[in-house]
């Protein structure tokens, strides 16, 4: 029998204890922290240094993203499906637009030596961000991709690479106040929060549970697979409808105050 990446199923006495000390992963979160330190140097002594706050958002977003990962909820996510789907609403919706705010790329392209113009970035696509992001998000979270998580340590790193990255994308196309597309920052926006909490009530709704890595798992937290799946879908449902409802709202708000909507300017 296959061990999924995270170790077997625990138990509540033992989990405060299970966490996950992968030497590789532990060294690739300490590298990329190390790159953008390295970058933000480097874009300081061109006199193009990033803020203070910038960097701050950085570190508390990779903190949050390497709790997630290293912490005993990846093993809790072995157990409950809700914990799997709690994971990747930290790593999606918290974690992923603290680290854009700290304006990752262009501190790691500096690390590497490569420049990162400052101004617009021409090829920021908000609407096609946000479908990305929902292809990949309703991909893994149907029933055989995500039993396949369980199986491969290639297929679960696979998962977590994609949505991640693909949330990176569209909190930037989101929160860059450079994108010049108003209206498509707006729609990405709403049209997240609609998919997301749209699949969220799917797997809450569900008559039955479909989730099958949980179905023996479940009971030693007093959960049955339906209910763990129930709550599941909740924690997706109503975090990530409001979350990204609020952010497209947050940007309508300016544009509603600009006597000259950004979506009529000549670019």
């Amino acid at each position: 029998m296959t061990v999924p990446y995270c170790g077997p199923p625990p138990s509540p006495d033992s989990l405060a204890l299970s966490w996950n000390l992968d030497p590789i992963l532990i060294c690739g979160l300490v590298a990329v922290s190390g790159l953008y330190i390295l970058g933000c140097g480097r874009l300081e002594r061109a006199g193009r240094g990033l803020e203070s706050k910038q960097k701050t958002w950085f570190h508390i977003g990779w903190l949050i993203t390497a709790l997630a990962l290293v912490s005993p909820l990846c093993p809790l996510s072995v157990s409950l499906f809700a914990a799997r789907v709690g994971q990747h609403m930290i790593l999606t919706l918290l974690a992923a637009p603290l680290v854009i705010a700290g304006r990752p790329a262009e501190a790691l392209a500096a690390a590497v030596g490569l420049q990162v113009p400052r101004g617009p970035w021409k090829g920021q696509a908000p609407l096609l961000a946000a479908a990305a992001f929902a292809v990949l998000l309703w991909f893994w979270h149907a029933p055989a991709p995500y039993a396949a998580t369980f199986s491969s340590t290639f297929v679960y790193w696979s998962m977590h690479i994609s949505v991640f990255g693909a949330a990176l994308w569209l909190w930037h196309a989101l929160l860059d106040s450079r994108n010049s597309s108003v209206i498509a920052k707006l729609a990405s926006g709403f049209f997240s929060s609609a998919q997301m909490g749209f699949l969220g009530a799917l797997i809450t709704l569900a008559a039955r549970a479909v989730y099958a890595p949980h179905a023996l798992t479940t009971a030693a937290w007093g959960l049955s697979p339906l209910e763990d799946q129930q709550l599941g879908g909740i924690i997706m449902w109503i975090p990530g409808c409001l979350v990204f409802l609020v952010c497209a709202l947050l940007v309508l708000a300016p544009a509603l105050s600009d006597p000259e909507p950004q979506a009529y300017r000549r670019v």
